[in-house]
């Protein structure tokens, strides 16, 4: 990745655009913010905020960069979950094969920042883009992006769009998890018109097969396992009849954040190819992992030994009303909180320098800015007081933050993220 443009962030300066940050740290760059290592609760951040813990953050990172290498897997994290370069910077510094995006914009971020492989997880027919991404093929030999292709019709408006191109650009065919399942080439039959469709190309150059797993219906191991074992089964089908000619690597790509000890138990099947085969596992979310969804759907539930993933974000909001005993009211809403899959949970009440248990609080719904909290005869809780709460879905807290604080576990902030949706 490119240092100088890593750098530049740094350089930014701190003002309205930028939540929760302290209202005195205005026209201070970010670098001069970060060496001051204010502490999130003492330092003048205003409610609500977000929050990374830093100790979570480095275990996340370091914990999936061991479970690829042992698995034999390498790794194209998703990084629209997090839309951060210093991310994107930390995972290829773990070993990352590139990072896996899936809209255009995703890729310009990316290549703004020097990423040198992307591997698009979306049929691209946009006739702009596609000449973006062309020129900067032909202008940058290190620069390898990957792209999924569904329909015969997709690659001939990809063809059309990228006549002049002089590199052609590699695509594998998205095998669909199933009948109602999300994109993605329903039938092997179809598979193999859509690679006929490329090979008849000059632009365009198959190179694997890839799918998600994620959209298996009724997913279970079982279901997906064997949607797993079909998109192997593709690879080695193309592979015997010629169809990666003129390719350097077979790709098998799979891996949401939900079932990737499938992912890994299915690819180390994979027969020996005619050319190397690249294993590209694709979890995102496990970077900052979460208190909802994935927590409950992590592959280390089921596989404990393999370690675990811990939740690193934490949503600090403030008391704002307390109407009545079994009512109370904080100042972060839809705005601030993921809530696409579940509804924030009250973890810490923070009053008086100190924290407590967020016992008898229950968060029941969001408004655009008011979280709804039950209380039961337990709880204390009052005006003022500060509420963490637990995130669900990582993907939607991300984008609603774009300089998110960094923090160790005392409340020091030490460095800031900057994300961009």
């Amino acid at each position: 990745m490119s240092a100088e443009a890593l750098d530049r962030l740094a350089e930014e300066r701190v003002d309205h655009r930028f939540k929760g940050l302290p209202p005195d740290a205005e026209g201070l760059t970010v670098g001069e913010l970060t060496a001051q290592r204010r502490n999130l609760f003492t330092g003048g951040f205003t409610t609500p905020v977000l929050a990374l813990s830093a100790e979570r953050l480095e275990h996340n990172l370091a914990l999936m960069e061991r479970y690829a290498a042992r698995h034999g897997l390498l790794f194209a994290p998703h990084g629209k979950t997090s839309m951060a370069p210093r991310l994107f910077q930390r995972q290829i510094e773990r070993g990352a094969w590139g990072i896996t995006l899936a809209v255009p914009h995703q890729v310009r971020v990316a290549r703004a920042f020097g990423v040198r492989r992307v591997f698009l997880a979306n049929e691209l027919v946009d006739p702009a883009a596609l000449a973006w991404i062309a020129a900067e093929q032909d202008a940058d030999p290190d620069f390898r992006l990957v792209c999924y292709v569904d329909s015969v019709r997709g690659v001939r408006l990809m063809d059309a769009a990228l006549s002049g191109a002089v590199r052609p650009l590699d695509v594998v065919v998205e095998l669909a998890a199933g009948d109602g399942a999300r994109t993605g080439v329903r039938t092997e039959a179809e598979c193999a018109a859509v690679a006929d469709a490329v090979a008849a190309t000059r632009t365009l150059r198959l190179t694997g097969v890839a799918g998600y797993e994620g959209e298996v219906p009724g997913a279970d191991p079982e279901r997906v396992a064997a949607y797993l074992r079909r998109l192997v089964a593709l690879a080695a089908d193309f592979d015997r009849a010629g169809r990666f000619a003129g390719a350097e690597e077979v790709v098998v790509s799979a891996g949401g954040s939900a079932w990737f000890d499938a992912v890994a138990e299915v690819f180390a099947e994979i027969p020996e190819l005619s050319l190397p085969v690249l294993k590209l596992l694709r979890s995102g979310a496990y970077v900052s992992h979460d208190d909802g969804h994935y927590r409950r759907l992590t592959p280390f539930n089921r596989v404990p030994e393999e370690g675990a993933l811990e939740p690193a974000f934490r949503l600090w909001t403030q008391v704002v009303s307390r109407p009545s005993a079994e009512q109370a009211f904080t100042n972060a809403g839809k705005r601030d909180a993921a809530y696409d899959l579940d509804l924030p949970v009250a973890q810490v009440v923070r009053a008086d320098g100190g924290e407590r248990p967020a016992d008898g609080i229950e968060v029941t719904g969001l408004s655009d800015q008011h979280a709804w909290l039950r209380t039961g005869p337990d709880a204390r809780i009052d005006v003022g007081d500060w509420v963490g709460l637990g995130l669900s879905h990582p993907c939607t807290s991300f984008d609603k933050w774009q300089l998110i604080p960094v923090t160790e576990a005392d409340g020091t902030v030490v460095d800031y993220l900057r994300t961009f949706f």
